[in-house]
């Protein structure tokens, strides 16, 4: 098995909506905001490479929206999922599957592409894997997660006749576990593989920094927060007692972490490159 860490772009979001109810002298430590009160978030994905199967995990916000609104999102860097793909040595056609950790635009958005006046899949021979019920979440949505939801980054997937549903295999397809959590939003699932005698967790939004793993620091984009502290909580001791790596999708500076107890409560051991594992 290879394994790629790529960036698909940094985007800014407002560092209260990133921290909750948590004060800005004590997450500003972690992740400073500009003027505007903005912090950069970077958008990785995890390229593996297994056998004859190429998975893409999560593809970035992609390119095909408007100006207005990526100039609410601040997209900047000359990082892109292009470019992250070629560092992979992966070209688009060749990648076979595309997994979603859960449908939000900054971690779907690359999966589908505008050709002409059609949107159809960036990835035009590669499986989507979703989950049947995130998938109802997302094309059901409710009023305060709709923003995030759009349905050119989501529908042309099944349209296209290339979707399908984790829950639904009766066959193991995915060279992964998934830790399937509820906080953040329905269903989102967390890639967990073993790689050079360690395992590595994928870590989407149920930890998009260093800055939030203390447990009160949870984002004010989650739609059951006290849900998330609780699987927070239960994930950080396992991952403390077991050593797990966890790849940091949003970290703006931080690539992977460790994390270690102590009398506060689980907190960070060590942070490095995804190349240094």
């Amino acid at each position: 098995m290879e394994l790629t860490l790529i960036n698909t772009g940094y985007f800014k979001l407002d560092g209260g909506a990133m921290f909750g109810v948590v004060p800005k002298s004590l997450w500003s430590r972690t992740n400073p905001a500009d003027d505007n009160n903005l912090c950069s978030w970077a958008m990785r994905s995890l390229i593996i490479k297994d056998g004859n199967q190429s998975f893409v995990i999560d593809s970035g916000m992609g390119d095909k929206q408007s100006e207005r609104f990526f100039g609410h999102y601040y997209l900047h860097g000359n990082d892109s999922l292009a470019n992250g793909l070629q560092k992979a040595d992966l070209g688009f056609n060749e990648v076979t599957d595309a997994f979603l950790t859960h449908l939000h635009f900054d971690h779907c958005g690359g999966g589908v592409k505008r050709e002409g006046d059609k949107l159809i899949p960036t990835f035009n021979k590669a499986t989507y894997w979703s989950h049947k019920d995130h998938w109802k979440w997302a094309t059901e949505p409710n009023p305060r997660e709709k923003a995030s939801f759009l349905s050119e980054n989501i529908l042309p997937m099944q349209e296209s006749g290339q979707l399908k549903f984790v829950d639904e295999q009766e066959e193991k397809q995915l060279p992964f576990d998934i830790i399937t959590v509820d906080g953040h939003t329905e269903k989102q699932m967390l890639p967990k593989l073993d790689y050079k005698g360690k395992t590595l967790v994928f870590m989407a939004d149920l930890l998009p920094s260093v800055g939030h793993i203390p447990l009160p620091y949870v984002m004010g984009y989650d739609t059951r927060p006290l849900l998330t502290m609780t699987e927070k909580q239960a994930f950080l001791n396992e991952a403390a007692d077991k050593e797990y790596v966890l790849v940091l999708q949003h970290d703006p500076i931080n690539e992977c972490c460790t994390v270690k107890h102590t009398e506060k409560g689980v907190r960070l051991d060590q942070v490095f490159e995804f190349g240094d594992l």
